[in-house]
């Protein structure tokens, strides 16, 4: 699977680069870096490994039963990948499956807030007024969460890691109790000093995006 570069904002279809432009348009969003999703496999990782500015972050050890069903990037062809997302799919604590995306992205790219179902291209001013909903441990250090209101299909949580916004978003909405109740321990998989022996399953239909 790889899908034709969309926009990482709407999910609506790009007009490419042409003899009189060198940018992606969309025809709500104007230029804009194409998201493209990809197909799970370790071919995939070595790709995105090779020039990505943001991290691909993984919970390890995965929660049991999950497997990695995908990926997905913002790139410029130039300066490399802007935002990329790791899909996650695996049992629900209630009847049937869950996917959850975990989305890492530098501010204004959209991307996570696109997959949320808000108005973007970030979280929006005032999302972490309160005390955090969650935590999670990203490469060792503590990372603050927010629940972010979105569509009532899915639970959304945004915080900071790295220096990028950090998106994990579960379907359905009961799944991000995973997010909220389990402080997950996120490993970086751009990160060359580290080998993961990935388990892959079918392409998660969250990925499946676009007109």
């Amino acid at each position: 699977m790889r899908a034709a570069p969309i926009c990482p904002r709407c999910f609506g279809p790009l007009r490419p680069p042409s003899e009189w432009s060198t940018e992606w348009r969309c025809g709500v969003h104007g230029a804009v870096l194409p998201f493209t999703s990809r197909g799970p496999s370790s071919e995939t990782l070595d790709l995105l490994r090779a020039d990505s500015r943001v991290p691909f972050w993984l919970p390890w050890p995965l929660p049991t039963g999950w497997l990695v069903t995908g990926f997905g990037d913002v790139r410029d062809s130039g300066a490399g990948v802007h935002a990329g997302v790791v899909a996650l799919s695996g049992p629900s604590v209630t009847y049937g499956p869950a996917d959850l995306l975990i989305v890492a992205e530098e501010p204004g790219v959209g991307l996570g807030a696109a997959f949320a179902g808000i108005d973007g291209p970030d979280p929006g001013p005032g999302f972490d007024a309160g005390p955090p909903n969650a935590k999670a441990e990203a490469v060792g250090h503590p990372t603050a969460l927010w629940w972010v209101e979105s569509l009532p299909d899915r639970a959304v949580y945004v915080g900071e890691a790295m220096g990028h916004w950090l998106w994990m978003i579960a379907w359905p909405a009961e799944a991000g109790c995973m997010v909220a109740l389990t402080e997950l321990s996120l490993r970086d998989l751009t990160d060359d000093e580290q080998e993961f022996d990935l388990p892959y399953g079918a392409v998660c239909p969250r990925l499946e995006v676009g007109p």
